[in-house]
């Protein structure tokens, strides 16, 4: 006997997630939301298809709505929470994780590299521009043959009277190739250095990368730097050790912990509502037991993936987040979202593998985020250092 259907509620509703944000928390998320929605999710299948992302004008749409470098303080930055920056990381990552890498490598590398560890000129110049979208930056730390450990790169600066000469490679640079300046690190004589490279210095390029089978959507490159002279005011006077670029890494890991769970809740969503109009059988497919396990399973590990994240984010906002509880978020959330995808990809079928939905794109995309900053395994191996004392990385 047909039993009569019941109110249908979200996975985070299901979990009364909007409880635990403040109003402003959830204002700037709305606001989020609804851009990507007008402007960003009409647009997605092509770029992705296309491999190709109109990122300089983006740039400066996503400065107006003041998410680039949101949780910084002056020049023109909005000082919103940590918790509020992961929030507007979730939607952007709804969208594409190509997006939010957009935001994140602006903010949380590029622009927090320049506001912990420059000079003041340095930040007066580039700060405000970048906040706006006027200037984009990216961030040179990974190298061809040295990505989990940076402390082997290759890349160096000398010094050569009152200048420094810098030579090396970077590579899988998101925004290198649209970048207007560039924070490349480099070993010096005196440990690792970060210094501040605009672009059409003599000597640096940036070529793109094409050919990608994830984050299409997005901007991925390549910096070769040969010869390239800068002036001693181009170092950055409080970035020592290799400590300064892992800060900045950290910063940006923490907005994954709230961006995966976008790309899963948009997976989730795509897949219950194709569930529930799709027949099979006669009846929805919704309305099979074993769908509804893989709803129900997924709706807990998203859940649970967001009391995480937001637990992570109270502890950033009150100063008492260690960057190993970092990698407990960036670890859970990405495995768990990647897993999501692909199991929302079975409800969909073969429809699954088309641009019509976003369930194929988000996996190919999470592909990526599940080892870049941070792979599984150094994550892992950085919470079985806190429980062990044990360094096990060699």
């Amino acid at each position: 006997m047909a039993t009569a259907a019941t109110q249908s509620r979200t996975a985070l509703e299901l979990f009364g997630m909007d409880g635990l944000l403040s109003e402003e928390e959830r204002a700037i998320q709305e606001t989020v939301r609804r851009f990507c929605d007008d402007r960003v999710r009409p647009h997605l299948a092509e770029w992705f298809d296309k491999g190709t992302l109109p990122a300089r004008e983006l740039a400066r749409e996503l400065g107006k709505l003041g998410v680039l470098g949101m949780h910084l303080e002056g020049y023109g930055c909005a000082g919103t929470s940590a918790t509020a920056y992961g929030l507007a990381c979730l939607e952007l990552e709804a969208a594409d994780s190509g997006i939010r890498s957009l935001v994140s490598v602006q903010g949380s590398l590029a622009m927090q590299a320049i506001r912990a560890h420059g000079s003041d000129e340095q930040k007066e110049e580039w700060l405000p521009r970048m906040a706006a979208g006027e200037a984009i930056g990216c961030f040179g730390l990974t190298e061809p043959d040295h990505g989990s450990n940076p402390g082997g790169m290759r890349t160096t600066a000398r010094r050569d009277g009152g200048d420094w000469v810098l030579n090396g490679t970077k590579m899988w640079i998101t925004n290198g190739s649209i970048a207007d300046v560039a924070v490349v690190w480099a070993r010096t004589e005196e440990g690792v250095r970060g210094f501040v490279v605009p672009a059409g210095t003599p000597g640096f390029s940036a070529p793109e990368i094409k050919q990608k089978l994830s984050l299409r959507a997005s901007v991925t490159s390549e910096l070769v730097l040969d010869s390239v002279r800068l002036p001693s005011s181009a170092m950055l006077p409080e970035g020592i050790g290799l400590r300064a670029p892992l800060g900045c890494l950290n910063e940006a890991r923490f907005g994954i912990v709230f961006g995966a769970l976008g790309a899963a809740r948009d997976c989730l969503e795509a897949a219950t509502a194709y569930a529930i109009d799709r027949e099979v059988f006669d009846r929805p497919l919704a309305g099979f037991q074993l769908t509804q396990q893989k709803l129900a399973d997924m709706a807990l590990e998203l859940g649970k993936g967001m009391l995480l994240a937001l637990h992570l984010g109270r502890l950033k906002d009150s100063g008492d987040l260690h960057p190993d509880q970092v990698s407990l978020g960036k670890l859970n959330n990405v495995r768990e979202a990647i897993r999501i995808a692909r199991e929302c990809r079975t409800i969909l079928g073969a429809n699954g593998i088309s641009l019509e939905y976003p369930v194929m794109r988000h996996a190919g995309n999470l592909e990526s985020v599940l080892t870049y900053e941070g792979t599984s395994e150094v994550h892992t191996l950085i919470i079985g250092q806190a429980l062990t004392g044990l360094p096990a990385f060699r």
